[in-house]
């Protein structure tokens, strides 16, 4: 009978990284085990609304009626409705122009600022500006959109303490519907940037801005060549979140606007549920909320790209 020998092992590779490998390949799908309940919710509450989503702007099902009980495969006909309406492109741009103007300019730039602000300032200053700042993100979404709306109406706070003064102030809900939204959404989500921004400022090393003193850069300087590049990687991630968050508001537009006048202020979500609820038609709404998904993984994807050419530093 003739006996096999394994080979001996090889001398070049470490005892060590030879027991790392047989060990590995064994605790392979052992590893994968704690991911299923993960990956189970993200099949059942992502990948799960999205199919739905999908396979709804196919058909014709509609809120009530025949087509609510039986609805039928229309194609994409919903799609080519969809891009001939009128409505879309305005409703893509008001979309546009709140993300940038809330999360992008608002919500990350005023939330660096109070981050960079805090740092500075006293401990008794920074706290009580940061219980008021995180006091309006705590609020809940519907009681924020009140307190906004009491705000900015006609006979709101804002035009009660401008007529103190001699200013007969407009009706900021109908003259400027968007820029009402985009100062309520960045008054509300400053705070997430804020918090985001003050914990990586905190991990910045000391000595390094230290020696930037030293060699003579002021506070503008350091921040815009030290600090900045230091946490890059937390400003695109945060960018990301707060785009995402700002792209699906429905709630404080809808309470305060409802879209309008007319539909000045008729972002995506707006539209989405409009053309679903409001007129019935659930699978046109799908279809709307189809061009939404593109539109965030379209700045999910510049983000991501933009973050790999830097490096992921942060």
């Amino acid at each position: 009978m003739t006996t096999t020998l394994a080979p001996p092992p090889d001398p070049a590779v470490p005892a060590r990284r030879r027991a790392h490998t047989r060990v590995g390949s064994r605790a392979t799908p052992a590893r994968a085990v704690p991911l299923l309940p993960a990956v189970g919710l993200l099949l059942v509450f992502l990948a799960g609304p999205i199919v739905w989503a999908v396979a709804g702007s196919l058909t014709d099902r509609a809120l009530t009626g025949v087509s609510a009980a039986k609805p039928e495969f229309v194609g994409l006909d919903n799609f080519t409705r969809l891009f001939a309406d009128p409505v879309l492109p305005l409703s893509v741009l008001l979309t546009v122009v709140f993300v940038v103007g809330s999360a992008i300019i608002g919500q990350n730039v005023l939330g660096m600022l109070l981050a960079v602000l805090f740092r500075a300032g006293s401990r008794v200053v920074a706290g009580t500006v940061g219980v008021i700042v995180v006091t309006a993100w705590v609020l809940p979404e519907i009681v924020a959109a009140f307190v906004s709306y009491a705000f900015l109406s006609a006979d709101g706070t804002l035009n009660g303490v401008l007529s103190l003064v001699g200013i007969q102030g407009p009706n900021w809900l109908y003259s400027l519907p968007l820029l009402a939204i985009i100062l309520a959404n960045t008054w509300r989500g400053t705070a997430f940037s804020m918090m985001i921004y003050r914990a990586a400022l905190d991990d910045v090393p000391p000595e390094v801005t230290e020696s930037a003193m030293i060699d003579g850069a002021g506070t503008w300087k350091r921040l815009r060549f030290i600090t900045l590049p230091m946490i890059s990687g937390t400003i695109f991630t945060n960018l990301l979140l707060t785009t995402l968050q700002t792209l699906s508001v429905f709630t404080l537009i809808w309470v305060m606007t409802k879209g309008g006048p007319g539909d000045l202020s008729s972002t995506l979500p707006v539209f989405a549920y409009s053309q679903a609820f409001s007129f019935g038609d659930i699978g046109y709404g799908n279809a709307i909320a189809i061009v939404m998904l593109a539109l965030g993984a379209v700045f999910s994807l510049a983000y991501v790209v933009s973050l790999r050419r830097r490096g992921g530093v942060g």
